[in-house]
């Protein structure tokens, strides 16, 4: 998950992607109350302490497109599609009702006499402004990008709200509703065209989801309380009170789970933390569906010979990614660096989703996944480039767990080994690292993807549009067009091929270069419930789920 430019240059984020290893650990109380979907809340008392090293960029829906800041958003925002757990499809939210009512005209019913825990009413006048805003907005690290079939949102009377397409028969719509561009909320706490701060929406208790938020200290502390008043598709959250502690060190969230200082340790501990874990009697390891992928991701306009540097040409700069590709070594990346968790990925979508395919294995590398360290000297030489290349590559040190030193440094170590690159290696916390890989200031860079919805479109649309989160002014408009023509195409076997052909289009281009791909993995007490619901294919961790037996 991440972002968009001013002129909606961003499709989704990596992320921001959005990122690392999931872990719990949990030992709380909870209750088996289930209400929530027929209208009102009940869950248990105690309170459940969770870590974690991810950071919020901010509460607003339209100012981010990254995994922790979703993390919150799911919690405390209703949505009008939304994932049951244990499923990767979307079904009506806080709504009775979505569906294509015409080719280009999504409808949407709300349930009656919703309210927003301030007492305001939530109406689909809600609803047209949280849309609104989004495309308006168009934040640079903000989701706006993923509403790119969206003409207008129309409020037709309090409960309906129907969404204008421009393209026909929008396959994807129903989940993008469910995603990060699908926070819906309260106009009269929120501006209709700036990002409103994380205090004031919080002193608005600006909130309808399983939770509230009744206290919130930026990257330090949140503490939520179930919502009473909850109408959505989701049972009643099992804990009543939830406390989120945030680190800045893995090896200290380590430390508090062991000593059991936290109940849960969500995102992120490294490998081999997983691994001395599983040896742990007091805790088990539970695996969930993966999507996470790691990527390597070009500048076109910065990189070795892109098109705003002094010695740009176009042939030289593919010659320079094609070597990059060519030089990876996944295997070692997944052994020794992440002990198995993550496994080799050698094309766009990762294994397991309808569509995925291994593009990258044959043009690249010795053809059987390893690499070929002639066949990127020949790369070079034939495009008439001079090595050693200087290649300037950021990672952060802080949002994909605490491997991506080990993960970059061992990178690095491939690409300079045979003397064709020297690699200047940077890295630089979140919190600007967003910003600067926006802003045109690196020229190669480590991205994660944590996926919004569990279909290709997602590892697709976000990247290669012409408008696209990644900003690395990519342009190819075959590609373009494809993703645009898969998202309506209704006959799954041609929409299956397109997305086939899209991958090898683009694998041809490099504007990225996957090379793993992750599972979920929860690390929980022994009496801990309710993990593998909420360590599910929608790819979303909601803390309702969990309980103590």
């Amino acid at each position: 998950m991440t972002s968009l430019a001013p002129s909606r240059r961003r499709a989704l984020a990596a992320t921001a992607g959005l990122a690392a290893t999931v872990l719990v650990l949990t030992a709380c109380s909870g209750s088996d109350d289930d209400a929530g979907a027929d209208g009102g809340s009940t869950s248990a008392g105690g309170a459940l302490t969770i870590g974690t090293t991810d950071k919020v960029t901010t509460l607003d829906p339209a100012g981010s497109y990254d995994n922790g800041s979703f993390a919150v958003m799911n919690q405390v925002f209703p949505f009008l599609m939304n994932t049951p757990y244990g499923s990767p499809d979307v079904e009506p939210d806080i709504a009775i009702s979505a569906e294509f009512t015409a080719p280009t005209e999504y409808t949407v019913v709300l349930k009656p006499d919703l309210k927003w825990a301030n007492g305001h009413d939530l109406t689909s006048s809600d609803v047209k402004f949280s849309f609104d805003r989004q495309v308006a907005i168009a934040d640079e690290n903000g989701p706006s990008s993923l509403l790119y079939n969206l003409e207008s949102t129309e409020a037709v009377d309090d409960t309906t709200v129907v969404f204008h397409l421009k393209s026909e028969n929008d396959q994807i719509f129903p989940q993008i509703l469910s995603s990060p561009a699908g926070p819906i909320v309260d106009e009269e706490v929120f501006a209709a065209d700036a990002l409103t701060p994380d205090n004031e929406i919080v002193d608005g208790n600006a909130f309808a989801g399983q939770y509230t938020i009744t206290s919130y200290s930026f990257n330090e502390l949140v503490s939520y309380e179930a919502y009473a008043d909850y109408m959505g598709v989701l049972p009643a959250a099992k804990t009543a009170e939830v406390n989120v502690k945030y680190y800045a060190d893995s090896s200290n969230l380590k430390l508090d789970i062991q000593e059991g200082n936290i109940d849960v340790a969500f995102r992120s501990l490294s490998a081999t933390d997983i691994e001395d874990l599983s040896t742990n009697d007091n805790v088990k390891v539970v695996d969930g569906p993966g999507g996470e992928i790691r990527y390597i991701t070009f500048n076109f306009d910065t990189q070795p010979f892109g098109a705003k540097t002094p010695e740009a040409d176009p042939a030289k700069a593919l010659a320079v990614r094609q070597a990059v590709a060519d030089l990876i070594d996944r295997a070692p990346l997944s052994e020794q660096v992440y002990k198995g968790t993550y496994t080799p990925l050698y094309s766009y979508v990762p294994d397991g989703l309808t569509g995925a395919t291994e593009s990258l294995k044959g043009l690249y590398g010795d053809g059987d996944g390893g690499p070929d360290a002639d066949k990127a000297k020949a790369a070079l030489e034939d495009a008439g480039v001079t090595t050693p290349v200087t290649l300037s590559l950021q990672y952060s040190n802080d949002h994909y767990g605490p491997s991506s030193a080990d993960e970059y440094a061992l990178i690095k170590e491939q690409l300079e080994k045979d003397g064709l690159f020297t690699v200047d290696l940077q890295t630089t916390e979140w919190v600007q690292y967003a910003k600067d890989r926006t802003a045109d200031v690196y020229p190669a860079y480590q991205l994660g993807w944590f996926p919004d919805y569990s279909d290709a479109d997602n590892y697709l649309t976000p990247f290669f549009l012409t408008e696209n989160f990644l900003s690395n002014h990519y342009v190819n408009q075959e590609v373009n067009d494809m993703i645009l023509e898969q998202a309506t195409t209704i006959d799954p076997d041609a929409r299956t091929a397109l997305i086939e052909d899209i991958q090898d289009a683009v694998a041809q281009d490099l504007s990225t270069v996957p090379y793993l791909q992750g599972a979920q993995v929860a690390v929980v007490g022994t009496d801990v419930t309710g993990t593998e619901d909420t360590l599910d294919a929608s790819f979303k961790f909601r803390y309702g789920a969990l309980a103590t037996s």
